[in-house]
């Protein structure tokens, strides 16, 4: 998986007043915990658009006070109005622990219910991931070819290698389903 460089540096001062201040100055107030004590930061707001604004999911390589530390976006916060980000909290990764991430689902191939008039529906975008931060993939692949129109693939037939998806088993990712036009047709035939 990508890692993103973002540099920080400490904040002495923690509270409203201060957090204003930084975000007038155009940083972003965040904070980095999982490891021994938290730590407060402050971060150029446009060095996180390639963490924020993405529909990957990467690592973020923290450089606070000279000290690189690996970690995962957990939390955003944004106003509500200018939708600008107010907060951000990051979890510190350790390479023997295991951490639980939100990844995208890839669809590949094509589907033959497709092909024949189905109509593609994926209700899952993400999984919920358990891995190794070595282990992590950057996103769930799906293959479209076994779907028929009326089949789905649900979490339970995915075999994931390295990670575990903790989704429930009877999730549906995607399926194919009938189309208004192909039931038509079929209605049709019938009637005659």
């Amino acid at each position: 998986m990508k890692s993103i460089a973002i540099s920080g540096s400490p904040r002495e001062n923690v509270g409203k007043r201060d957090a204003k201040e930084l975000r007038y100055s155009g940083k972003v107030p965040a904070v980095l915990y999982g490891g021994k004590e938290q730590v407060h930061f402050a971060v150029e707001a446009p060095s996180l658009r390639d963490l924020v604004y993405t529909p990957e999911v990467n690592f973020a390589e923290l450089e606070i006070a000279g000290k690189k530390i690996k970690a995962v976006l957990k939390e955003i916060q944004f106003h509500p109005l200018t939708e600008q980000i107010l907060h951000v909290d990051f979890l510190q990764l350790f390479d023997d622990k295991k951490v639980t991430m939100e990844i995208p689902v890839k669809l590949t191939g094509t589907s033959p219910g497709v092909k024949m008039g189905g109509k593609l529906v994926q209700k899952l975008r993400k999984l919920k991931v358990n891995a190794l931060p070595k282990d992590m993939p950057q996103y769930v692949e799906v293959s479209l070819e076994p779907l028929e129109v009326g089949k789905s693939t649900r979490v339970r037939d995915l075999n994931p290698e390295g990670y575990t998806i903790t989704n429930v088993g009877e999730d549906t990712i995607v399926s194919v389903i009938m189309s208004r036009a192909l039931k038509q047709a079929e209605q049709e035939a019938n009637k005659k």
